[in-house]
């Protein structure tokens, strides 16, 4: 199993870092914090436009057959830009689950829609602190939902959604078109107003009960993916930030010298370098494992030293800048909020540590 990059792998991760920094903008990102439930379009629309909607998507649904990898280049891009929207992750996890479990029919309505970025995706699993739960407050019964996912990511502009709910012989795995009547979703202030955040009420909507062996086992599939996904863009941001430390420690002055050169400075730039490429590395570990019967244990070790690295580093960077780090300009706090939002959306860390533990225990087992 190769984990270096190829020619065509490095190009899509140059030409995605290219057409982001040109097409998007820190000041419109600012925008979209003093405002609930709008999302970057210029963005959106350049994934699009790019064809990076449609990756992980097989090329006879309508997508362009690439992989993890790849998927995983263009996301690292995104975070290294704390892009504002959430549904490339979503979309994938969406599209993932019905490409495995929707029949013919509903890959054939939805698969194109997702690949083309006609159609958003949006993933509802959780309740409360609870990631899977077994026994879903959410209600389907003869194909209607009834009940409600709160703080679901990219839930006030997404057109379609995967959520678990309790069936009548137990948890399923259930595709709802979120424009029909009996869906509303309301969106919520939080400090990330791109992510879209919505709670999603049900009232005998419509609903695709998606045919899984075991729905649990397969909304925490699903969650896998989109981790490795989002473990990706926490790379991205966490290298940002580190690099964003590095430039600024070697251009301010004190005492006569950079402040680069004081070993307090220095000492912790080194370390959170280190925490980038051991995430970054457990990331490609991780895409490049997808297929094998390592990937969930791989995916769980990438989404918690993503999540530690995204978090700490942005949170030094903010230290080695000083008073400045704080303030509005800066955009510093861009990736603080950021790395917050996606050390929430996919899970907290001790979700994914019991996960670990359960998976190694059963290796052992």
């Amino acid at each position: 199993m190769s984990i270096l990059y190829d020619e065509q792998q490095q190009a899509i991760a140059d030409e995605a870092g290219r057409i982001l920094t040109a097409r998007t903008s820190s000041a419109r990102l600012k925008e979209l914090l003093e405002v609930t439930g709008q999302y970057d379009d210029v963005f959106w629309e350049t994934c699009r436009e790019q064809g990076w909607t449609g990756i992980g998507i097989p090329e006879d649904n309508g997508g362009i057959g690439l992989g993890l990898i790849e998927l995983g280049l263009v996301a690292e891009a995104c975070g290294a830009l704390a892009c504002g929207a959430p549904f490339l992750n979503t979309g994938f996890g969406v599209a993932q689950a019905i490409l495995r479990y929707g029949d013919a029919a509903t890959r054939a309505e939805w698969l194109p829609k997702l690949a083309s970025g006609e159609a958003i995706g949006a993933i509802g699993f959780a309740e409360g602190a609870d990631m899977v739960p077994g026994g879903p407050a959410l209600r389907c019964t003869n194909g209607r939902l009834t009940g409600a996912k709160r703080s679901v990511a990219g839930g006030s502009a997404a057109d379609v959604a995967v959520v678990l709910a309790s069936g009548e012989h137990g948890p399923v795995l259930a595709l709802v078109k979120l424009g029909q009547s009996g869906v509303t979703a309301t969106a919520f202030e939080t400090f990330d107003n791109s992510r879209c955040t919505a709670d999603i009420a049900f009232d005998n909507a419509e609903a695709v009960v998606l045919d899984t062996p075991d729905a649990l086992a397969a909304a925490q599939e699903v969650l896998s993916l989109q981790a490795v996904i989002a473990a990706h863009e926490q790379v991205g941001g966490a290298n940002k930030m580190m690099t964003a430390a590095r430039d600024y420690s070697l251009t301010r002055h004190a005492f006569g010298q950079p402040i680069g050169g004081f070993q307090s400075v220095k000492h912790r730039i080194a370390e959170d370098y280190v925490l980038v490429e051991l995430a970054r590395a457990n990331a490609v570990q991780a895409a490049a494992s997808f297929g094998t019967d390592t990937f969930a244990v791989n995916a769980a070790a990438a989404r918690l030293s993503a999540t530690e690295a995204y978090d700490t580093v942005s949170r030094d960077s903010v230290q080695v800048h000083g008073g400045i780090g704080v303030t509005w300009d800066a955009d510093l706090h861009l990736h603080q909020r950021r790395a917050r939002s996606l050390a929430i959306e996919q899970g907290p860390m001790v979700f994914w540590e019991d996960t670990l533990v359960d998976l190694l225990a059963g290796d052992v087992a």
